[in-house]
């Protein structure tokens, strides 16, 4: 049994629903939980975990575009995120408190792409940032792959998780 929860809420109540940014809600309590491919079309992301794993997929090409903003309340967790390969990680806004860790092979690297900001605190937990090739493998290294895999065949279409930053139709 799984704590795992999918919202759409509004971002602000100043009677523009139409267009006001629409905030995405995931909470993950003592359990796995992966988003991969087209499951959101938010640029803001708040993830709520304690003791749990979480796999997020901001590849997707249906995300508009613009700076995605994730505000993290992190207890006891892992975070990987996959990135396209240009992204840009910001963390200064990311309090840290206890051991707590962001692994990021390309941390210092020049980068010039979508802006991923991280807000909000992590206690204990860790970051695994995860671009390009490597954010590939570990997509299609998944069950939620093969389930992609089978419909598209199914379908006639080709699978969207390898890269959802591409555009995907009907041969």
């Amino acid at each position: 049994m799984s704590n795992q929860h999918a919202e759409h809420t509004p971002d602000r109540q100043d009677g523009q629903a139409e267009h006001a940014e629409q905030v995405e809600t995931l909470e993950a309590f003592y359990t796995d939980v992966k988003r991969l491919g087209h499951w959101t079309r938010s640029r803001t992301i708040e993830v709520r975990t304690r003791r749990a794993s979480v796999h997020l997929d901001l590849r997707s090409a249906q995300i508009p575009a613009g700076e995605i903003e994730l505000r993290l309340h992190s207890e006891r967790s892992t975070l990987k995120l996959l990135l396209p390969e240009d992204a840009v990680l910001q963390e200064s806004g990311l309090a840290l408190a206890g051991r707590c860790k962001i692994k990021d092979r390309e941390r210092h690297a020049e980068h010039s792409g979508r802006v991923v900001r991280l807000t909000g605190t992590l206690q204990h937990s860790e970051i695994r940032v995860a671009r390009g090739g490597v954010a590939t493998l570990s997509a299609m290294f998944s069950r939620e792959f093969l389930d992609d895999a089978r419909t598209a065949h199914r379908d006639g279409t080709e699978p969207v998780l390898p890269d959802p930053g591409k555009e995907h139709g009907t041969p």
